[in-house]
């Protein structure tokens, strides 16, 4: 059978292997950050923790994919390299200390239950690695929020609360400027690094992986609506939730995501204005600091929705189909 379309036909030449490629590479700044400011903060042990940790992540996302396709007799997938984003994604959101085991249950639930069961990469209705950072959260809330390890000794207890915890507690924020865009500071592996991000961002865009809808709007409504929300007006306010948490990770690598964001240009300015009003609300009112994650998983769920109202209509058609004729 014949796919038939309007003109113009384009075929490119990048394939999904080349896509996941390029993810990969820009998550590697944020990865050697994240290894290094482990390092500063808790010492070598924790350094070269971070990196097995990743590489747990990404060996057991890979296993799992293979041993799914191999066990149902489906072809092996494991070289378009989705695997190892979803592992690396995983991983970078996971705190240095977090247990090894719980890793791995964790990457096989990305795997199995929320992209292979639902029919593979394209078919699943919300980001792999976010499902299971979600799952990992309500199934293991201690050590997912176990940011400073217990046996570091000479470090303020301070240290040992991220900036967005001590933000929504009215703790002490002293932490300057330079070390929330470093990311000299307690926090999940790959969010902490802000530079590090921003190297990662630029590759994808001259790579043309991503494009700026979605993550732009994501942040602006969010600055908007975490001002208003908490009727706290200041500068330093934003910067510090604008910074001090996984909103510029969410935003530019998972909100993203091709399978799980819409296709249409109107949809993609609804999903990231739903993304950061629901962000902004979580990170508010909710019991959590943080509010990302679990916001994307909520707003990939809408994707369908949202695609459903913003299709664009064909010349001469009126909305519902029906021709003006």
């Amino acid at each position: 059978m014949f796919r038939v379309s309007s003109s113009p036909h384009i075929k490119e030449k990048v394939n999904t292997n080349d896509i996941m490629r390029d993810v990969v590479i820009a998550m590697v700044p944020t990865t050697l950050m994240g290894a290094y400011n482990n390092y500063r903060l808790f010492g070598t042990y924790y350094s070269v923790r971070s990196i097995l940790l990743v590489l747990v992540a990404i060996i057991s996302c890979v296993l799992a994919e293979f041993l799914f396709n191999k066990i149902t007799k489906r072809e092996s997938t494991i070289g378009d390299l989705s695997a190892v984003v979803t592992g690396m994604i995983l991983a970078l959101n996971l705190p240095v200390t977090f247990p090894f085991w719980m890793t791995v249950l964790g990457s096989f639930f990305a795997i199995i239950v929320v992209k292979q069961l639902f029919g593979g990469l394209g078919q699943n209705f919300m980001n792999p690695a976010l499902g299971a950072r979600c799952f990992l959260v309500l199934s293991f809330a201690k050590e997912m929020t176990a940011f400073f390890p217990d046996n570091v000794k000479g470090i303020d207890a301070a240290a040992s609360a991220t900036p967005l915890t001590a933000l929504k507690n009215a703790s002490d924020t002293s932490i300057s400027y330079m070390d929330l865009f470093i990311g000299k500071h307690a926090g999940t592996i790959g969010e902490t690094s802000i530079i590090a991000l921003l190297i990662g961002v630029a590759y994808l865009l001259i790579k043309r992986v991503i494009e700026l809808r979605v993550p732009l709007t994501y942040i602006a409504v969010f600055s908007v609506c975490i001002l208003v929300f908490n009727n706290n007006f200041s500068p330093d306010f934003l910067v510090r939730h604008l910074m001090g948490g996984g909103l510029i990770f969410g935003a530019f690598y998972m909100a993203t995501d091709y399978t799980t964001s819409p296709m249409t240009r109107a949809g993609r300015f609804i999903y990231g204005a739903l993304l950061g009003i629901l962000t902004a609300i979580i990170r508010t009112f909710g019991n959590t600091a943080e509010g990302v994650s679990f916001a994307i998983i909520f707003c990939n769920l809408l994707v369908p929705l949202i695609e459903k109202y913003t299709v664009p209509r064909a010349f001469g058609i009126k909305r519902g189909g029906r021709s003006n004729e």
